[in-house]
């Protein structure tokens, strides 16, 4: 308790009072994330809040001289546990730090800082007729360093890549408080090791992400949106490969299974035939003079895969309309059951149809409700499980069928994640995909860029 009491003291005279959380009720609201884990075990000693990169140094020298943990925290939108304070610690809320430091028409960079919202930060690049593509589902809250902490993807991941595609440079303060840059504002580089690619996803075990330059790239001057239905899911996913023969790329392939159109449009009224067995949401984008000839092409493929409706965007209005269902999914199971899970296991796409129909064979066997959405097309398949976590016996079959999806996962020659992360929830699992000789470099880098173990302590692996 005293060196609690220290602490907190050296925290108020380090930053202001205001900017310092440390009743029970403050840490408690902190001491959670997206996750939905069954119980709080330990709270966060404290809950700062940073604006500036020497604040942030400030911080970590406390960190070390107390030996406490520090967990960053954007909007705690994760889904596995990665701003959870197991260990209690320092929760270094970046709100303060949210903005765009400067929007290069000329480069096609972007440069901000860690607590800017990803959605902000596109309506700005849209301004100037430039687009930051990655787009996480609720990219209306989640922050850009919150994003590459957790290296996220979103639905135009299959067309534009994910967050490590566009990060160019990143301003980290070391787990010691020196500053280190992992890249430069050029979009090619060469020059020693790819430190971007380190850091990307090390969900701030390895440094702590204060300003973050990202490429971006010309917006597309249309877009459109088709809802395609099928009887069966192994048409909805014959069609995804299909399409991507026809040499036409769209922005998005996304899958709703018959459970998630309907748990959806009971949440957010949309339109959706409730009667199909499986849906894929296809995005278009480009010149305005190519839409319908992407559009015939993909809807002359899908007719051919036994497509039995399909529905189009004609105007913004409906565009967003069917994009809201999708995004929806999550929020939708949640009125289902006092609590929802979700995954984002991932396979190469050959293997697609057999992770889905997997998935729901482990879900039947343990007597559990499945809504399965997911990127399809680059093989992301989101299980999203309504469960009561206060029933042990529904939470010790979740437990189970989790376990096996993982072991279906590894079988599938796929990975546990393709955009959430690993943080607490996954850990344990981490090795059913990973070999035992990775995860010894990956223990050893911890230790030279975190020699005190005090960033995220004990989260991946």
């Amino acid at each position: 308790m005293l060196i609690n009491n220290n602490l907190i003291k050296d925290l108020q005279k380090t930053l202001s009072a205001e900017n310092v959380l440390s009743t029970m009720e403050e840490r408690y609201a902190y001491a959670q994330d997206a996750t939905n884990s069954r119980q709080i075990k330990n709270l966060p000693d404290a809950v700062v809040f940073v604006e500036n990169t020497e604040q942030v140094q400030k911080i970590v020298k406390l960190a070390n001289k107390y030996k406490t943990p520090i967990i960053c925290r954007g909007a705690g939108t994760n889904v596995v546990g990665s701003c959870r304070t197991v260990h209690g610690g320092i929760v270094l809320n970046f709100s303060k730090m949210n903005k765009i430091l400067e929007l290069s028409r000329e480069n096609m960079t972007a440069t901000v800082q860690p607590g800017v919202i990803v959605g902000d930060l596109q309506k700005e690049a849209e301004k100037i007729g430039l687009f930051y593509p990655p787009d996480p589902s609720n990219l209306k809250v989640s922050t850009i360093g919150g994003s590459i902490a957790q290296a996220s993807g979103g639905a135009k991941t299959f067309k534009y890549g994910t967050t490590k595609d566009y990060i160019l440079d990143l301003k980290v303060v070391t787990a010691t408080g020196e500053i280190l840059r992992t890249g430069s504002s050029t979009i090619k580089n060469a020059t020693g090791y790819n430190l971007n690619s380190l850091f990307v996803g090390s969900e701030g075990t390895l440094g702590i992400v204060v300003e973050a330059t990202m490429k971006l790239i010309p917006q597309p001057e249309s877009k459109k949106v088709l809802m395609a239905y099928f009887d069966t899911v192994e048409d909805s996913v014959h069609a995804v490969n299909s399409i991507i023969e026809q040499r036409i790329y769209p922005a998005t392939i996304d899958f709703m299974d018959k459970n998630a159109i309907q748990t959806v449009e009971k949440f957010y009224p949309a339109g959706l035939l409730c009667d199909k067995e499986a849906a894929l949401v296809i995005e278009i984008d480009g010149f305005e003079t190519t839409m319908n000839y992407q559009q015939n092409i993909i809807v002359s493929v899908l007719e051919n895969c036994k497509a039995s409706a399909i529905q189009y965007s004609t105007n913004e209005e409906e565009y967003e309309r069917i994009w809201t269902a999708r995004r929806s999914s999550m929020g939708a199971c949640a009125k289902m059951k006092p609590n929802v899970t979700t995954d984002d296991v991932i396979v190469p796409r050959k293997n697609l149809a057999a992770l889905v129909k997997g998935i729901n064979d482990i879900c039947k066997k343990y007597d559990l409700t499945v809504c399965m959405v997911g990127h399809v097309g680059d093989g992301s398949v989101h299980p999203q499980i309504p469960i009561d976590y206060r029933d042990e016996e529904e939470y010790r079959r979740f437990k189970l069928a989790k376990s096996e999806i993982y072991d279906l996962t590894a079988k599938l020659d796929g990975i546990l994640s393709g955009e959430h992360g690993i943080g607490a929830e996954k850990r344990e699992y981490i090795h059913k995909v990973i070999n035992g000789v990775a995860l010894d470099y990956m223990r050893q880098i911890k230790k030279t860029f975190d020699p005190n173990n005090i960033l995220n302590p004990y989260k991946i692996f």
